[in-house]
């Protein structure tokens, strides 16, 4: 459950960085007061903690998750 937690959150923290990069336009900032407001920082921490969160899954070679049924890739 929480590996789709971290991928929800790691992709809406890269769609935001697709619109800083295509539009100049941070919708984070603009919904919460500008980027140095307190909630836009937690939440670029946020999506920074499910980032590193979401490396783990390169790691894990032995299971696979799909309809919360853990396979062996063998």
């Amino acid at each position: 459950m929480m590996d789709k937690i971290a991928l929800w959150i790691l992709l809406i923290g890269g769609l935001n960085w697709g619109l800083v990069g295509i539009f100049r336009f941070d919708l984070i900032a603009w919904a919460f007061g500008g980027s140095d407001s307190l909630v836009s920082r937690t939440l670029y921490i946020v999506v920074a903690l499910a980032a590193i969160w979401c490396v783990s899954l390169f790691f894990r070679r032995n299971e696979l998750v799909g309809n919360g049924v853990k396979e062996s890739r063998n």
